[in-house]
């Protein structure tokens, strides 16, 4: 253990050494999956957030088996947001980071590679750090059994940094984003009834001091369905960019 400790504090210092949070002209590649879910390549090692493909009938032409993953994080632990990461992970032998709860959970199912955190905490991996905040939402696992607490999460990494939000609803925490790390853009959900909707979204985006946004959390059931040009609009009229990719879409951010 004190040798993974270890480690892992010599990638903090680097990090710091090489100047890892200032602002660099390099782009992320981002897939969207749907509903939540978001493949991310940084540095030639890929992120996978939230993975829920196969039960999403919106996202049938996305073929689960060929994505990617060396890490994937888990914000709770819904079906809507765990649905195929342990298949995934099976396959890839990709880490899970995610709550004590899920992680030990996810052990359980036969995935041997995980990082436990919870809400505050911050680790440093090889692709950058990943800090664990605090959304307000509901966790379940499949099968009934506590979930921890939902979260969100803030990446810093040498291409760029960015909030996941996770399942939440508009909470002032949001403003320490701002006030501490200023990412450069953010995933935020906007369908509304289970989680935010669009005009909470567009106060959360002020307050995490983002001006590119990218929706999440929409169109996938009836309950979360939004109209997308009237959520475009709304965000434009703030100065901000709303960006409401297809499923399968490829994009720089």
């Amino acid at each position: 253990m004190d040798d993974v400790k270890n480690k892992e504090l010599l990638i903090v210092y680097f990090l710091h050494q090489t100047h890892i949070w200032d602002k660099k002209e390099a782009h992320m590649k981002i897939t969207y999956f749907g509903h939540a879910c978001f493949g991310i390549e940084v540095s030639g090692i890929h992120l996978l957030f939230d993975p829920f493909i196969s039960g999403n009938p919106l996202a049938s032409q996305i073929e689960k088996n060929t994505i990617p993953a060396d890490y994937i994080l888990l914000s709770h632990g819904h079906g809507d947001h765990i649905g195929d990461a342990v298949d995934i992970a099976l396959r890839t032998g990709a880490k899970i980071i995610s709550s004590y709860e899920i992680t030990d959970w996810m052990k359980r199912q036969g995935v041997s590679k995980h990082h436990p955190m919870n809400i505050g905490g911050k680790w440093a991996f090889d692709f950058g750090t990943v800090k664990m905040v605090a959304a307000v939402h509901s966790s379940s696992l499949p099968d009934g059994s506590y979930g921890g607490c939902a979260a969100g999460f803030l990446i810093e990494t040498a291409e760029g940094s960015f909030y996941y939000s996770g399942d939440t609803a508009l909470t002032q925490d949001m403003k320490l984003i701002s006030e501490l790390w200023r990412p450069d853009f953010a995933f935020l959900c906007l369908g509304d009834n289970f989680t935010m909707g669009v005009e909470d979204a567009r106060i959360a985006a002020e307050w995490v001091g983002c001006q590119r946004i990218i929706g999440m959390h929409f169109d996938t059931f009836g309950y979360i369905v939004i109209n997308h040009s009237e959520a475009t609009k709304a965000f434009e009229q703030q100065g901000k960019s709303l960006k409401l990719p297809a499923i399968g879409e490829i994009f720089e951010m």
